[in-house]
């Protein structure tokens, strides 16, 4: 039987091309899928003459109409038997296979991420109402409206979204889910190892009844990747730390590199720290720690070393497991060199005095293990003396944590830019200071996981705020 071939979409046709790549399982080798390749050039000329089409064509839905759409997709991708190129479909359970074979997730941390993706869709009026502050979505339909009884006039920034996706996690794909509903098509360049949930999304949304010229998949090089971030007028990247740092001075672009999410403990917390050691956990493991929205650090004000031992006696024993258990909680690495990096990366620092692994001993082997054919890290907690440490603050794509002593008044002094913060203290004014600090983008007050996202709440950004710009405006009839 052949292979499915994933094609290029270029807003509105397929597009099957000579140059393709081959999209393999990680554990076995074997090849699942072809994957069609866009030249830059094509890429270019897609956007160059093809874009103000596809703005067009979902400009004249109403929002009504792309809400149940949304609505639509979301059962559609969950649930559904979709296309899979020209030849082929695939259902929601071979989606779940094929997408742990190549990205290295269990299949019970895929299904989770489909039903994140689901809840985004299916509840698309609620992510709407919490972007845009109780707007009425028919005042996209033309532009102008009341607002609290204030006129208001939204301009879209752009004819179309670009986004270069990552392959380590399918949840990210919620954080464009609300585009369509924005009325704004997408030109998506997949990660290597994850074309999956980004094709199965878009034919989701064409199931449901969405204008299929508003939708591009542009699988490409890193020329046809930068064409997309340049000539659509707003776009998304996911990358590392290296990558975003390249487009750091673009407004135009938003950026989801490293999270640096930390677990911060009071001062008139830190003797209970026993209670917290479950919410601490889940903050550390949950998703196989590849979200950028995991603790890497957790920061108490007493009792650290403590804190440490506890968190490498849990996690420490934990090991793989067969893709299919579901009680597995590490994921695979798709790429074998990329944990031997991340795995010397963490040996080099250990050099430096004031730090150890304290899970070395509860995990009775090496951090880095061969399991079935497939490359996993091991969770690894380590003890810091000092924030200063190069490992203090420091985020990988495995379930890493360290652990710092640090006096309460200098928490919000060190910690840096952190994504998502779990803070437990009950101390008013502490809290009013974490409320304040800038260097916060999600802030979560009291014993809730630092990945348990609303997503009716910006995430890294607002992305109505970045699709649209308030106009102000003044109409006098004659």
């Amino acid at each position: 039987m052949s292979l499915p071939h994933i094609p290029v979409l270029r807003f509105g046709s397929a597009y099957e091309s000579l140059d393709t790549s081959e999209v393999k399982d990680c554990r076995t080798g074997a090849v699942l899928a072809k994957l069609s390749i866009a030249n830059a050039g094509l890429v270019r000329r897609d956007l160059q003459t093809r874009q103000r089409g596809a703005f067009e064509a979902l400009h004249r839905v109403p929002m009504a109409r792309l809400l149940e759409i949304c609505a639509k997709a979301g059962e559609h991708f969950m649930r559904s038997t979709l296309p899979l190129g020209a030849a082929h479909t695939q259902s929601a359970d071979e989606y779940v296979r094929m997408l742990s074979a190549t990205s290295g997730l269990p299949h019970a941390m895929c299904r989770r991420n489909m039903e994140k993706i689901n809840h985004v869709l299916t509840r698309m009026p609620e992510i709407l109402k919490g972007l845009t502050r109780g707007l009425d979505p028919s005042v996209l339909d033309g532009g102008m409206g009341e607002q609290s009884g204030v006129p208001v006039c939204y301009v879209p920034q752009s004819q179309a979204l670009g986004i270069v996706l990552p392959s380590n996690s399918p949840g990210v794909h919620s954080l464009w889910a609300p585009s369509i509903a924005l009325k704004t098509p997408l030109a998506l360049k997949p990660g290597r190892e994850e074309p999956w949930t980004p094709y199965r999304l878009l034919q989701a949304f064409i199931a449901a009844g969405c204008p299929a010229e508003a939708l591009g998949f542009y699988p490409c090089d890193h020329d046809g990747a930068e064409a997309i971030l340049r000539l659509c007028g707003r776009g998304m990247l996911f990358g590392d730390a290296k990558t975003t740092a390249r487009y750091a001075s673009n407004p135009g672009i938003q950026l989801h590199g490293p999270g640096f999410s930390k677990v911060l403990i009071g001062a008139d917390q830190a003797e209970r720290w026993r209670d917290h050691l479950d919410v601490i956990v889940e903050s550390i493991v949950a998703n196989g720690g590849r979200s950028c929205v995991n603790a890497s650090a957790v920061v108490t004000a007493k009792h650290g070393r403590a804190l440490a031992e506890a968190l490498a006696e849990r996690l420490g024993p934990i090991s793989p497991k067969t893709a299919d258990d579901p009680e597995a909680a590490l994921s695979a690495f798709a790429n074998r060199a990329f944990a031997e990096s991340i795995d010397e990366a963490i040996e080099e620092g250990l050099k430096t005095p004031g730090a150890e692994d304290l899970t070395a001993r509860y995990r009775q082997g090496p951090r880095r293990v061969v399991f079935e054919g497939a490359t996993y890290l091991r969770p690894t907690v380590i003890w810091c003396s000092s924030f200063e440490h190069p490992l203090a603050n420091r985020e990988y794509l495995f379930p890493y944590a360290s652990v710092v002593e640090v006096p309460q008044d200098r928490m919000l002094e060190l910690i840096g830019p952190s994504l998502a913060v779990t803070a437990l203290t009950k101390d008013e004014a502490f809290r009013r200071e974490l409320v304040l600090c800038a260097q916060i983008d999600r802030l979560n007050l009291g014993p809730v996981p630092t990945g348990h996202v609303r997503w009716d709440q910006p995430h890294e950004g607002n992305l109505f705020e970045f699709l649209y710009h308030r106009r102000a405006i003044q109409r006098v009839e004659a």
